[in-house]
């Protein structure tokens, strides 16, 4: 018999902790290699964690709430094999690791400001240990050392988990709105006369104080982010689709009955999308600081709609190396997974360019914002019959055309509206000059 320690592993090229939020195994289970044997959340993703070894787990050296980082020991496991890994060695890993995000987080205190909400240098130090995430998110939301100190900790030796400080904030919240009701209410007792004037304001009935969930919190933190980082500028385009449209309805039966497969409007849009960037690379960029990063790879993020309400964004890595039907498969999977919850962190990782199709919700156009740190996104709106001038040799007709608007957001400090306009405009002319003759096999 031999124990190996199975850590947390690595959950996208960004991520340096997750946060347990469900353990489904026990002391004594057995496990086959593969087995999942908890649920962690990540600032990208909420995903399970499979276990490399087989064998009969003997110890969980974690618990719900923890914030682990990854390359810590997680779980022992006793195994029939040699796959043993020294105890010690791993050790020194696991301490090593510490060492680097104790110095990460150092960093982070020293180079806040003396005049910061947050912190001061005279007050960097606490009595807890705490998380480069959790001093994150206390900064971004001007919790005080002094306060961050008062929250009671349910990590190991009572440190602050990031689901401790978000439980925090959205207790602080709502203890705000009530306070201010019950001034409000006071205020009226003490003067009966505005009470009288202003009827609407007698109580606070019919307002439900709904916490943001987990991932809206981190929707809108990136979404504000994004606006504060980029100056948008948005173009707009309208396209004629009534060749896709009809080569669409043609082929997509047999599509199925040859692939397995619904043949929807995303990969189409997403192909003109890979053609264009390969025209206008500068699209396919990123800022850090003052430079530009160009990338080689084209990888196509695609927002998807949660059954919560949610928006989530996983990408087609290379995606200019997919025929039409590997965009087909792909696009179809990763909607499925996000659906179920079954994305992986790093199918959220590593996007350089993002679409949006809005359509799909009867919107015929909007002003997407910036996935960071890219510098675009895009938009297609709904696909409507309308009534539209078609210019012959014979002189101008009019005609019903399946018309959809394309909405380009860019940000200005690198794109400007010449090349973001060109961009937009140039995904437009690869959809409306759509071959009806295209074979698809």
């Amino acid at each position: 018999m031999a124990i190996v320690e199975m850590v947390m592993p690595r959950m996208g090229e960004s991520v340096m902790e997750c946060t347990v939020i469900g353990i489904l195994k026990k002391v004594g289970d057995r496990v086959e290699a593969d087995d999942s044997v908890m649920e962690v959340a990540t600032d990208k993703v909420d995903t399970e964690v499979p276990t490399p070894y087989g064998g009969v787990i003997a110890e969980i050296l974690v618990k719900e709430g923890d914030v682990v980082p990854v390359g810590n020991a997680i779980i022992r496991i006793e195994t029939n094999g040699s796959v043993a890994v020294p105890v010690a060695e791993e050790s020194k890993e696991v301490q090593t690791l510490e060492k680097e995000i104790e110095t990460v987080t150092q960093s982070l205190v020293a180079n806040l400001q003396p005049s910061s909400p947050t912190h001061t240098t005279s007050e960097a130090v606490g009595t807890r240990f705490y998380s480069p995430l959790v001093q994150t998110i206390a900064k971004m939301e001007g919790v005080s050392l002094q306060e961050l100190e008062k929250i009671a900790g349910t990590g190991a030796e009572n440190r602050v988990t990031k689901k401790d400080i978000l439980d925090y904030l959205a207790s602080r919240s709502s203890k705000s709105i009530v306070d201010s009701q019950q001034s409000m209410v006071d205020s009226q007792q003490a003067n009966p006369k505005q009470e009288t004037a202003n009827p609407k304001h007698e109580t606070s009935k019919g307002i439900e104080v709904v916490p943001m969930d987990r991932m809206r919190k981190l929707i809108a933190e990136r979404m504000v982010e994004s606006k504060r980082i980029s100056p948008h500028v948005s173009s707009f385009v309208e396209t004629d689709m009534t060749n896709i449209v009809l080569w669409r309805n043609q082929i997509k039966d047999e599509f199925k009955r040859q692939t397995g497969e619904g043949l929807t409007f995303t990969p189409l849009l997403i192909e003109a999308v890979v053609k264009a960037i390969k025209d206008f690379p500068l699209i396919n960029i990123s800022v850090e600081g003052d430079s530009i990063l160009k990338k080689r790879d084209i990888n196509v993020g695609m927002a998807v709609a949660l059954p919560s309400g949610n928006l989530i964004v996983p990408v087609i890595h290379n995606a200019d190396q997919y025929s039409l039907i590997g965009l087909a498969k792909k696009v179809n999977d990763l909607a499925n997974r996000a659906r179920q919850n079954k994305l992986t962190a790093d199918d959220l990782a590593g996007g350089t360019y993002t679409v949006s199709n809005i359509g799909t919700f009867g919107n015929i156009m909007g002003t997407p914002i910036i996935l960071q740190p890219q510098v675009a996104i895009m938009a297609f709106g709904a696909i409507q019959k309308r009534p539209v001038v078609i210019e012959t040799p014979q002189g101008d007709v009019i005609g019903i055309r399946s018309m959809m608007y394309i909405s380009h957001s860019y940000d200005h400090r690198v794109v400007d509206g010449a090349l973001g306009g060109m961009f937009v405009k140039r995904v437009s002319d690869y959809l409306s000059e759509f071959d009806l003759n295209r074979k698809l096999f």
